[in-house]
């Protein structure tokens, strides 16, 4: 497990590029082009984050292990509201 604080205005995948969170390569440095920061949201927190656009939803089609709460963190931006967010890496990317 990793704890880390991110500035607000970022994004997450820059909050764990910035503190070396293994498993996110973040290959197209955040523009939504890879998928190499996928994510899995913690149940508790996918209703409280604003819903992937469509973009987003077509780079995870071509993504390995997706679920549900499926995510690219590179377009998960951090708010005030995100403090405590939990979210853990497919199989794959560990």
């Amino acid at each position: 497990m990793h704890c880390v604080d991110g500035e607000i205005g970022g994004s997450l995948m820059q909050a764990a590029v910035g503190n070396m969170v293994p498993g996110i390569q973040a290959d197209c440095g955040g523009c939504c082009s890879c998928g190499t920061c996928h994510c899995y949201v913690d149940d508790a927190w996918v209703g409280r984050l604003p819903p992937p656009a469509i973009d987003e939803l077509d780079m995870l089609e071509g993504a390995l292990e997706t679920q549900e709460s499926s995510r690219l963190s590179c377009q998960i931006k951090i708010t005030s509201n995100c403090d405590g967010l939990v979210v853990r890496l497919p199989k794959s990317q560990v």
